[in-house]
């Protein structure tokens, strides 16, 4: 089905960004919907993943979109590159920080510039009670967008990025939070998501 649960944050993420930004790091950017989104927006973006084949396929949408001063998408594994400091005015990681320590958003914090912001859409492990609302609203909205897209005849499954399986439950992630950027908040989302917001 082709119902994305990242994808459907996109415009929560959005109404986030800071007023007046310019500069943007996506961070797992996988085909780099969301990034080209920013570029979109104005801001000059650098998208990183891991894997080559979804920064090959992202930049080839990027080509095919035509997107004027895309983003400049890397392969590049952050837990192991140097990120300039006090440098952007917004960093995202939607869905990929449960593949990293979680204390990488120390380094995420880092490269902030100041009154820049943070926004990760993150997975978590285990069940909560808001988790049983989500599954009757998942399944309707995968019944829903599956229906759209085959009565236009755009059915076609995009390639998808390696998934991991989260780790952390969410009141250690909101622990965590607390510890390593304070003043951060922590908000639980429908389709077993979070978001954490941080402003430097």
């Amino acid at each position: 089905m082709p119902f994305d649960h990242n994808d459907h944050y996109h415009p929560l993420l959005l109404r986030n960004l800071p007023p007046g930004g310019r500069t943007a790091l996506d961070i797992g950017c996988g085909t780099g919907r969301f990034a080209r989104l920013l570029a979109a927006r104005g801001y000059e973006v650098d998208a990183l993943d891991p894997s080559a084949e979804v920064i090959a396929e992202a930049e080839g949408l990027a080509a095919a979109e035509a997107v004027g001063g895309g983003p400049r998408f890397r392969q590049a594994d952050v837990t192991a590159v140097d990120l300039p400091e006090g440098h952007y005015d917004v960093i995202t990681c939607l869905a990929s920080l449960h593949h990293m320590p979680f204390d990488t958003v120390t380094r995420l914090r880092d490269a902030l510039a100041p009154g820049g912001t943070l926004l990760v859409l993150g997975c978590y492990a285990g069940t909560t009670w808001w988790d049983l609302a989500a599954s009757p609203a998942n399944a309707v909205a995968r019944m829903t967008v599956y229906a759209s897209e085959r009565l236009r005849g755009e059915h076609t499954p995009p390639l998808k990025a390696p998934v991991h399986q989260p780790d952390m439950r969410l009141p250690d992630i909101r622990t965590e939070a607390a510890r390593l950027l304070p003043g951060s908040s922590v908000r639980q989302l429908l389709f077993w998501r979070y978001l954490l917001t941080y402003r430097r």
